[in-house]
């Protein structure tokens, strides 16, 4: 007897922005890693997936169940698709929109040059801290957040048969 993909789908909506927060999370305050600015903008639609999922659980009837995980759905795309803008901000395919991504300017004046290097964050948002396998932590989480919105998207609209 086959499941209800719809009760798949809650499970991965929930489950799947945990274990990435968890890891954020961990790398932060267990591994030292400081996330830089736009590491903290692909936390944020993970925080409210978790609680959009979360709700879904606890709402009836099934079609409200079903826009409950599939708004998780995109905010989980949404996570995705900014770890898909950071890791090619970190490969140098394209440039930052932030101040953590560019350089000091060089200046005649070396006081003017110390302020605009203080202004600046000390972490880099095109410099990942970590990788494995030449991926970074934003790489890995495109990839698996882009692969579960779409695995949503997929199993949310079917029945158990």
């Amino acid at each position: 007897m086959r499941t209800d993909g719809l009760v798949k789908a809650r499970w991965i909506a929930l489950l799947l922005p945990l274990a990435l927060m968890a890891g954020a999370l961990g790398s932060q305050y267990l591994g030292g890693l400081i996330p830089c600015e736009m590491c903290m903008w692909q936390r944020w639609p993970h925080y409210a997936a978790i609680v959009v999922a979360a709700l879904s659980f606890v709402v009836r009837p099934r079609p409200v169940q079903m826009l409950f995980v599939l708004f998780a759905g995109v905010l989980i795309a949404v996570s995705g698709a900014i770890g898909v803008f950071h890791a090619g901000v970190e490969y140098h395919w394209w440039p930052g929109i932030t101040a953590c991504t560019t350089s000091v300017t060089p200046n005649a004046d070396p006081m003017a040059m110390l302020t605009e290097a203080l202004r600046k964050p000390l972490v880099r948002c095109d410099a990942p801290q970590w990788s494995l396998f030449g991926i970074s932590l934003a790489g890995f989480n495109a990839i698996l957040s882009v692969a579960g919105a779409v695995a949503i998207f997929a199993l949310a609209p079917r029945k158990a048969r």
